[in-house]
């Protein structure tokens, strides 16, 4: 996660952002924002861009996207905008790229605020020149030729042009997001401060948790998998416990991607090898093991344990195979964000509303109706969302609950809080 943030004052002096890439949110979260306010000030707004009802980890949300944008205004987010799904569930450079065009779009940046293992910000940003230096490009492509992952030529590559010490940060998850930030922030020429807290507890996708530790999504989602309710709520941050327990009354939760496994599987069943090639776009021929394991597997995970390699990593598999589901493919991609969507706003939210109204480079989005007076760029990625939202509701547990056309009808989260 990482925020964007801002003091707020008279004249609207300062604030930071904060990207929510994972969820549920857990106490890392909360550490983030209280750490961001403690070290630029109490009064400093806090604005999220949030991945919406899929993730970039190449899964569902545990809960829909409004749920969870109430409950990050409730653990202190000020304004939660939406990271579209074409970001949201893209490879980390993508994500990163789209997050800080969101940021950057609303005209009110000064820092941008994340969790780093390192917690230093400076090495991050010299990573993230070196991987955009012009001698990289070469280097990456000699140390490929040794067989091993992308991941472990890429530090090697770095190695060279920096030191071991400063390449091994990239081992480590939060640090390599972070740098993507940075790089996104060097490409689009944003002027925002890097602001990086350590991050303590479990690794971002680790299963488990050791007592003492924030907790994973992984692991949340895994002990819900195992039928310990009590204990993955007690991992959730309050305010995200509470919108899980009203989501789960309503039949909306646990949203898990075995729920439409069977929908899932029939679509990897029906499509072609070239609708699996269209999807790899590192083209080293992994579209060939996806297509195979997709016509033997009888389940998500038979399907990932067939296709996957130590040299590819499961994330990667994961998205490939959500991607097939909703219909995406990376030539389809849009290059800019076209509108800023409002999820949920509290007191202060509704001031950088509008302030945003003078400052903002893309068009606020507050009613779903309203995207028609936009262009056909902006239309068309708010007819994918809505469609994937209509696939999202088809894994609630009570399908009573899924009705379709609901990002049609979904409004902001405005509370009258602080």
């Amino acid at each position: 996660m990482s925020f964007f943030c801002h003091r707020i004052g008279v004249n609207f002096v300062k604030i930071a952002g904060m990207i929510v890439e994972y969820n549920p949110l857990h106490s890392g979260h909360l550490r983030l924002i209280t750490e961001t306010r403690r070290l630029l000030g109490a009064d400093t707004a806090v604005l999220g861009v949030m991945s919406g009802n899929f993730v970039q980890r190449g899964d569902f949300a545990l809960i829909r996207r409004q749920a969870r944008a109430r409950a990050a205004v409730e653990s202190g987010v000020d304004l939660v905008l939406e990271l579209p799904l074409p970001w949201a569930v893209s490879p980390a450079e993508r994500f990163a790229d789209g997050a800080v065009q969101v940021l950057l779009g609303t005209g009110l940046a000064a820092y941008l605020a994340f969790g780093s293992e390192c917690g230093d910000g400076g090495a991050l940003r010299r990573l993230a020149a070196a991987l955009r230096s012009e001698a990289f490009p070469a280097l990456l492509r000699e140390e490929l030729t040794a067989g091993d992952s992308f991941a472990a030529a890429r530090q090697r590559a770095v190695e060279r042009l920096t030191s071991p010490a400063v390449a091994a940060l990239l081992s480590w998850p939060n640090n390599t997001l972070g740098v993507e930030y940075c790089k996104a922030l060097l490409r689009q020429g944003g002027a925002l401060e890097v602001l990086t807290v350590p991050r303590l507890g479990a690794a971002h996708d680790a299963g488990t948790v050791e007592p003492g530790q924030a907790a994973s999504s992984s692991a949340v989602r895994a002990l819900l998998r195992a039928g310990q309710r009590r204990q993955a709520l007690d991992l959730m941050a309050p305010a995200m416990a509470a919108a899980y327990l009203a989501e789960e009354s309503a039949g909306r939760a646990p949203v898990l991607a075995e729920n439409s496994e069977r929908a899932i599987l029939a679509r990897l069943r029906f499509l072609r090898e070239a609708d699996f090639a269209a999807l790899d776009e590192g083209r080293e021929g992994l579209y060939r093991r996806l297509y195979r394991a997709a016509r033997e597997a009888r389940s998500l995970a038979e399907a990932l344990e067939l296709a996957g390699t130590k040299r590819y990593p499961q994330a990667r598999l994961r998205r490939m195979l959500l991607w097939a589901y909703l219909g995406l493919t990376p030539a389809a991609l849009p290059e800019r964000v076209p509108y800023l969507r409002v999820l949920a706003a509290g007191g202060r939210g509704r001031a950088l509303l509008a302030r945003m109204r003078e400052t903002a480079a893309l068009p606020l989005l507050t009613k779903p109706a309203h995207v028609r007076r936009l262009g056909p760029e902006a239309q068309a990625v708010f007819d994918l969302e809505a469609r994937a939202a209509d696939l999202y509701a088809l894994a609630y547990p009570d399908l009573r609950a899924a009705a379709g056309g609901a990002a049609w009808r979904e409004v902001p989260e405005i509370s009258g809080g602080r």
